[in-house]
């Protein structure tokens, strides 16, 4: 349990105090798919809920920056920068979530949060027309610090 950061000497789960680490500029990059049939894709930009792509990509935005309020022990973070972009394929859609902070601690979390939420937005906006929908592969891509 001692190699656990969350976790004390008795096992039992803590916020990480960062109190002391340097200010560092930090990056994160993740990725998800949404695996959905082509005639789904071609009806992304004008679904009955709406224009799926551009509120996957703004719902990104807005859970990067609640993420400490999603996940119990991380830190609330000064974002300076959260891009969602989504790109269409013919078997789905590929979302990368990059989320950028100069602080103490890292930004995988923000990265993450973003991409999975975009998909499942993507997912809510189209289930109604495609029932074999599925959301596949999420993972962080890059993570970067660059000491200040």
């Amino acid at each position: 349990m001692s190699d656990l950061s969350h976790v004390d000497e008795s096992g039992a789960v803590r916020m990480v105090d960062v109190g002391s680490k340097p200010v560092s500029r930090r990056r994160a990059v993740a990725r998800a798919h949404v695996r959905m049939a082509p005639e789904t894709v071609a009806r992304l930009g004008d679904l009955p809920k709406g224009d799926a792509l551009t509120t996957a990509q703004l719902a990104g935005i807005m859970a990067a920056k609640r993420t400490s309020d999603l996940i119990p022990l991380c830190h609330p973070l000064p974002l300076s920068l959260v891009d969602v972009s989504l790109t269409i394929g013919a078997g789905g859609v590929e979302i990368t979530a990059a989320a950028e902070t100069t602080a103490q601690t890292g930004v995988e979390m923000e990265a993450l949060t973003a991409a999975s939420v975009a998909a499942l937005t993507l997912y809510d906006m189209a289930k109604a027309i495609d029932k074999a929908m599925a959301i596949e592969e999420i993972l962080l891509l890059e993570k970067t610090k660059e000491e200040l």
